[in-house]
């Protein structure tokens, strides 16, 4: 595994740099160069940490199979910078084009939708097993009406989410 990273980031670590941002945008630099993406990552500071938007030819594969590419992209850089930066917290948002955000999009419509349902009918309803980051969106977005409460169910890293009405639990207690 040490080698994989080596051919990466470079054999020494004196080659890494040591400023977060540059950390960064060398890592997802190297990536693409020895993936022979025909993409332009772009770096951003945001309030939060780093804001990461890749351009170019290539972002209908990093967008492909419902943005797959993009979570595992984000994934890699937060995992390098807890390990090269253990003592900050710095969150990243990896997007391409805009795909996260219209993804987001669509899952809090989906959400809209099926509180309505839950609303009106009083019965739970589900939404199909997603992962992390779109059951996030999701709960987020619910957690706005205290009307209805969401929680993930099932096992391994996709999960569906249940949607209830909040007022069932009171008739239990």
């Amino acid at each position: 595994m040490a080698n994989f990273f080596s051919k990466l980031f470079g054999k020494g670590k004196s080659e890494f740099p040591g400023v977060p941002k540059e950390a960064v945008q060398h890592a997802l630099d190297g990536v693409i160069e020895r993936a022979g993406f025909k993409l332009e990552a772009i770096v951003d500071e945001t309030a939060e940490g780093f804001a990461v938007n890749f351009l170019g030819d290539d972002g209908v594969l990093v967008t492909g199979r419902e943005g797959v590419l993009l979570d595992s992209f984000q994934i890699f850089v937060k995992r390098m910078l807890q390990n090269k930066f253990p003592d900050q917290k710095i969150d990243v948002h990896v997007d391409c084009d805009g795909f996260m955000e219209a993804s987001a999009q669509d899952l809090r419509d989906l959400a809209e939708k099926l509180k309505s349902h839950v609303l009106e009918k009083g019965t739970p309803s589900y939404v199909r097993a997603l992962p992390p980051r779109e059951r996030k969106v999701v709960h987020r977005y619910l957690a706005e009406d205290t009307r209805v409460k969401s929680q993930s169910v099932g096992e391994g890293f996709c999960k569906k989410i249940k949607i209830t009405s909040s007022r069932q639990d009171e008739n239990f207690v």
